[in-house]
């Protein structure tokens, strides 16, 4: 079976989906994110501050290089992670992209208590994930599988992505 590699924009349940498909599989989760924390001793946090986006998505692109060599495991990505092609094309070559996604106030609910989200440090963060949403939705929709999170639990996501992959108990 190929690494499944989940995207969609940020809120949309990736780590929590990922928890139960670990747990169901017994594979491996690597988030992306946690790894470049890891390996870069800084917070994405900081990264973006002291670097610019930029940046941080080229250290993103080598990171994705680095975790895509694994077999067997799931692979959680961050959600600028589909705007890069070779990024797509990396992460294609031993995974099956799954997009989980949500409405913009959806997004919002879960992640307004989070204070490591760079992107939404603005003014009206609902209108920003409204309009990165937007913009990000052609790269989205590049993904293998499309998987709407609304009113469903991770446990039923994670179901329903393996039953989409065929995968058999």
């Amino acid at each position: 079976m190929k690494n499944i590699v989940l995207t969609g924009f940020m809120g949309t349940g990736k780590t929590e989906v990922g928890r139960e498909l670990s747990r169901i599989l017994g594979w491996k989760l690597i988030d992306v994110d946690d790894e470049i924390v890891k390996n870069q001793n800084i917070s994405i946090n900081e990264i973006f501050g002291r670097f610019g986006e930029p940046a941080f998505r080229d250290i993103e692109t080598e990171m994705i290089g680095k975790v895509s060599r694994n077999r067997n495991v799931i692979i959680s990505t961050g959600g600028g992670a589909v705007l890069k092609q070779q990024n797509m094309d990396i992460l294609r070559e031993n995974g099956v992209i799954i997009c989980l996604s949500a409405t913009p106030e959806t997004i919002f609910e879960r992640t307004s208590t989070n204070s490591e989200r760079p992107l939404l440090k603005v003014e009206d963060p609902l209108g920003r994930i409204r309009e990165l949403m937007e913009f990000r939705r052609p790269f989205y929709e590049k993904a293998d599988i499309m998987i709407d999170t609304e009113q469903k639990t991770p446990l039923s996501i994670a179901e329903e992505i393996l039953e989409r992959m065929g995968w058999k108990r």
